[in-house]
């Protein structure tokens, strides 16, 4: 029974541990996503677009970043052009795979049935 106990436990240790990595990867993939955006405005977004790159520095998670989105592509079609911005986006968006809730996640898949549509 000892045996069956240290088992258990060591199973429970390897749950605990995946999940903090699994944590650790949520969150390193959400601040490529943040820098991918960030990026995407380059040097002048600091001058010209100053209170979108606040937004997208210091949004508490995936989901304001998400919905940070259509902002980021009136600005980068302000600054590059709209099929340019659409591009940008369209890459951005694939960013967010498996990291959005269920009702989110659908609308990935919409937005990309409709960039495709406008090629």
């Amino acid at each position: 029974m000892r045996q069956l106990t240290l088992g258990l436990f060591s199973v429970r240790g390897l749950l605990g541990r995946s999940a903090r990595a699994s944590k650790a990867v949520v969150a390193g993939r959400i601040e490529s996503i943040r820098h991918a955006m960030l990026n995407t405005l380059g040097e002048t977004g600091d001058s010209e677009f100053p209170q979108t790159m606040n937004k997208v520095r210091y949004a508490g998670d995936v989901q304001g970043l998400w919905y940070l989105r259509g902002e980021l592509m009136e600005a980068l079609a302000n600054l590059h052009g709209e099929v340019s911005a659409r591009r940008e986006v369209e890459h951005l968006t694939s960013m967010f795979d498996g990291l959005l809730p269920r009702g989110l996640a659908s609308r990935v898949n919409a937005f990309r049935s409709s960039a495709h549509a406008h090629h």
